[in-house]
């Protein structure tokens, strides 16, 4: 399975899930997520990067051109849309985005079933929670265009594998506290999805 490491605040923490091995960065532009970045950090992290690595940048309520300038600015490559946007709104993006699906019920999994989503448990807050979303809800259904979030951790993401999960995506599991990672927590993260 592919691994996005998310909520990264540093370019240390950034470079030690490039190193284990994950394919994406998850950058949180949401003001009241504890895991929050300004633009200017994102940007100066960004641009230190080596190639081949997905820069995803998370939001929550903002419009299209908001979303469209902040991605432009840090150099971001990929905008995750993480709250109930119109359909106006992904059609309007200049950026590629990816939808999420804050899954309620078995029924929320087979929402944009045709394209590539990440699927994240239900919780009033936006993201990073670290709460588990009902596994066997996806039992008997096609997985291969969906990310996987809320409540993984280096010990029960190997677990995901027999679903064929396109891939999966972790912050708060693999953190010493909220915005600091654990470095030797994300290497066991990715080894165990692999």
């Amino acid at each position: 399975m592919r691994t996005k490491i998310c909520g990264i605040t540093s370019y240390e923490d950034a470079m030690a899930a490039i190193d284990a091995g994950a394919d994406a960065l998850g950058f949180v532009f949401y003001k009241d997520s504890p895991r929050y970045i300004n633009e200017d950090d994102a940007k100066e992290i960004i641009n230190k990067l080596p190639p081949f690595v997905e820069k995803v940048a998370l939001f929550v309520n903002e419009d299209a051109a908001r979303i469209d300038e902040i991605c432009s600015h840090v150099k971001a490559t990929l905008a995750q849309i993480h709250f109930d946007a119109p359909r106006e709104l992904y059609d309007s993006l200049k950026i590629p985005h990816i939808k999420v699906v804050r899954a309620q019920t078995k029924e929320d999994v087979l929402k944009f079933s045709d394209e590539y989503r990440l699927i994240d448990a239900y919780c009033e807050s936006y993201g990073g929670a670290g709460k588990r979303i009902n596994i066997e809800w996806f039992d008997n259904i096609d997985c291969s265009k969906i990310i996987l979030a809320g409540g993984l951790e280096p010990k029960n993401v190997a677990d995901l594998k027999k679903y064929g999960f396109y891939g999966v995506d972790v912050s708060s599991g693999v953190e010493k506290s909220k915005g600091i990672k654990d470095h030797q927590k994300i290497r066991e993260f990715i080894k165990n999805a692999w």
